[in-house]
Formats: structure tokens, sequence, C-alpha cells
């Protein structure tokens, strides 16, 4: 059975896993494994599955990094869950499911990151498409099952609903998300718990700043251009004034650490303020807003920074580049096992539906769960050749 989570006292607004509205697949006599909470046991579940695993080889911002120093999936969300638990233990909310749910977020992302994605998507576009988000929820719901009495991680309610509508509730959904929904209604047009809403936050906050790091370090930020920025100059100012003799590589982490600490104490105030007066998790879902965000004066200088790093490192002609080539080769595989099933491995191809649209979904499954590296040497084994140019840094 699922444990309390111990003496820490939950703010009312919180979510209580001794409140949870339970799993798709019910526990009862299943082995106890250690006192935990019911969000503790999710967050447990996710660390030790396979697909976690797996974030260590899937692209952050830079496809198939050389350098050891640039971040993947996995570090980066290993980065967003401390920021997460740190915003969530100051307002009281449980930290276990907010670990859960920044640990778990980037699950659905295939090799290559957005390319990858943008590849699928396309070969999918008759058959319904393919959304990273909808497919985090597909590989903890159905694809990765290493449990003998069901399929998926069978994580609770709340950490299912918060993957699913943690950026707020959702109008049109893709066919994976609405199939989940059908079988373990996810209350798809709320609000999600404040908890679902730190973790979306803490991604913010996490990739804004660590970006820079990474963008920095590859040459593909400038510092001065980064300073037009007035909420950046302000934070290079005072380490300037503060450690005016310190090398400069130092005085840019400290940057890093400085913003980072800045966004973390406003959404704190911000959300605080929010939620003030709220008696149940029942009134953040019932807002009609978000409870948790940045304020106002920062959320405009937030957006001026995503635009910023859209145009200078996301959009930068050479990562242009690189996505195209990493948008052929998945295109590649695609294509591949579409008309040569067997190339897939036998685990894969022996469970390929004979229609459609279920058989490109399979065959895109299969593909999303592979990590950069596995993609680039399936492409070499079947085409004959390395793909190139698949790392800028």
């Amino acid at each position: 059975m699922d444990h309390g989570r111990g003496v820490t006292q939950l703010s009312p607004y919180a979510s209580d896993p001794a409140q949870s509205r339970g799993r798709e697949f019910p526990l009862e006599g299943s082995i106890a494994r250690a006192p935990r909470s019911a969000f503790q046991r999710d967050r447990d579940r996710i660390v030790h599955s396979i697909s976690f695993r797996r974030l260590r080889h899937k692209t952050q911002v830079f496809i198939a990094p050389d350098g050891d120093h640039y971040r993947v999936r996995l570090t980066h969300s290993l980065e967003v869950a401390q920021i997460g638990r740190v915003i969530a233990r100051s307002l009281g909310l449980d930290e276990d499911l907010t670990e859960a749910l920044c640990l778990a977020h980037d699950i659905g992302h295939p090799p290559f990151g957005h390319a990858g994605e943008d590849a699928l998507d396309a070969a999918l576009q008759a058959r319904g498409g393919f959304d990273h988000n909808a497919h985090a929820l597909r590989t903890l719901m159905r694809l990765d099952s290493p449990y003998i009495e069901h399929e998926g991680l069978n994580l609770s309610w709340e950490v299912l609903e918060g993957l699913a509508k943690h950026n707020g509730p959702l109008g049109m959904v893709n066919w994976a998300l609405a199939e989940l929904d059908a079988a373990f209604p996810l209350a798809l047009q709320t609000w999600p718990s404040l908890e679902a809403q730190v973790a979306a936050l803490a991604d913010d906050i996490a990739y804004d700043n660590h970006d820079i790091d990474d963008g920095l370090r590859a040459g593909f930020l400038n510092l001065d251009e980064l300073l037009t920025l007035p909420f950046v100059a302000d934070q290079w100012r005072a380490i300037e004034q503060r450690f005016p003799n310190a090398p400069r590589d130092r005085k840019l982490r400290e940057l890093v650490r400085s913003q980072i600490g800045l966004m973390v104490n406003d959404v704190i105030g911000e959300t605080a303020a929010r939620a003030r007066g709220m008696a149940s998790v029942a009134e953040v879902r019932g807002a009609g807003r978000a409870t948790a965000a940045f304020s106002g004066t920062l959320a405009d200088e937030e957006r001026a920074l995503k635009r910023f790093m859209y145009d200078k490192l996301y959009h930068h002609p050479q990562q242009i580049q690189t996505a195209e080539r990493a948008r052929a080769v998945t295109a590649g595989l695609f294509a591949a096992y579409a008309q040569q099933p067997e190339l897939m491995v036998e685990s894969w191809e022996c469970c390929l539906p004979d229609e459609e649209p279920q058989a490109s979904r399979h065959i895109a499954d299969y593909i999303a769960g592979m990590t950069d590296r596995f993609a680039i040497s399936e492409y070499a084994r079947i085409y004959g050749k390395t793909p190139e140019g698949l790392s800028n840094v």
C-alpha cells in the first residue's frame, strides 16, 4: 500500500498523496517495497525506467554533442527537478510529485529533439501526427512496461494529469492523448495541480539559463549581444561590481546562477500571492488561470530572453543545417522500416500491426524510443554510410 509522505506540512492547495485519485490499474494486494507515498513511488518508477535512462543520449540543444560538458535530456531533466523541488518546498507543495513531473517531462522526445519530432510528425501526417508531449504519456502508460500485472508504469492520476496539461487546459488533442484519456480520463479542460504548474516553470527557468551556458560555451552566443537584454545586463553589472577581478568564465557561470535565483524567487513570490486564500487543489484546478507564474515584469523579460535565444541559438544557421540532416536521418529510418519491417529488432518487428494507422504508429514508437547514437548507428547499418554533420559542437 502507499504510505504517507512524512512530517512535512503541506499547504492547503497542495496535492496530497493520501488523497490521490488512484491509478489506471489498482494496486490492491501488491507488495509494499519500502514505506513510500503514492508520489514517491511514481518518482521511483520513473527513475528506474528504461525510457528515463535513454535520456542520457538524447538531444537537448546540440545534436549528438561530442563534448562531455554539454547538456542532454537527462542532465536537463535533473536540473529541472532540482529547481522544481526548491520552489515546491518554499510553497509547501508535494516535492515528490513535483520531482516526478520534472523528471518525466521530456521522456516523449524522440532522437534529435525537435528535428526528430518534426520528421515523425511529417511521416505520420496522414496517421494523426506525432507530438512529444502526448508520446510521453504513451510511453509511460503503454510502451515502457516492466511489470507483469499491467501495461506501462501505472503512475498515479496526478502525475499523468500534470504531464498531459502542465502548460494549462487543452482543447484539441492528438490521437495518442485522446486514446489514453478515453482509457483513464485526465480532466484535460481544467488547470493542473500547482505541482505541475511549478514543474513547467522550472523547465522554463532551467533551459532559459542553462542553454545560455551551453550556447556561450559552443560560441553560438555572444555575450555583448546577450547584454542588450536589460534583464541580463543588470545581473552582469552586479557580478562585475562584486567580482571585478574574477576570471570571465567564472563570471559567466555566476551570471547563470544569478538569473536562476532571481527567477525562482520571483515565481515563489508571485505564486504565493496568487494562491493566497486557496483552500484546496480543486480551487487551483478551477481558478480559470495559472496560479504558478512569473510576475508581470519578469514574464515580459523572460519572453524577450526566449525570443533572443530562438533568434541567436535555436535558429542559428548551423543549428538549422544540423536539424535538416537529423530530420533526413529520422525520415530515412521510418521509410526503411515501413518498407522492410524485418529491419527492426525482433521484439518490435514481431508485434507490427497488420493495418493502418496502427502499423505506422508502431514504427514511430520504435524510432521515438531511440537515442541519438542508436538512430545514427541504425541508419549506418541500413544505408551503409554514417550520416555526416550531425554534431555541430
